[in-house]
């Protein structure tokens, strides 16, 4: 069973890996567009390339490059916010009961 589990997160990753290098490779041509473009021609789409390729492509590189590092602290976070509020809800559980018998 965990050797089915394992396997399937293998093959996750490597297709997601897959899709941020093909997100990666297309949203660097019209970047290449933008710099070896004539002039007179780039401010038709300097807009897009400035804040919506560029963008996409520092998030997609550095979701290739430490994307491991943000998942740790994205599931490290989580785990955190769980067990604070399960220790909340507990505290406010007995608060409520402790009204409800004084």
């Amino acid at each position: 069973m965990a050797t089915s589990a394992n396997a399937a997160n293998i093959v996750n990753r490597g297709i997601t890996r897959t899709v941020f290098r093909w997100i990666h490779i297309v949203c660097g041509i019209p970047i290449l567009g933008y710099i070896y473009d004539s002039p007179s021609d780039t401010h038709n789409y300097a807009h897009s390339v400035r804040y919506f390729f560029l963008p996409v492509l520092v998030l997609s590189g550095v979701w290739m490059w430490k994307g491991h590092v943000v998942r740790r602290l994205i599931s490290q976070t989580a785990h955190i916010m769980v067990q604070t509020f399960s220790q909340t809800s507990l505290s406010n559980s007995s608060k409520i009961q402790s009204r409800g018998q004084g």
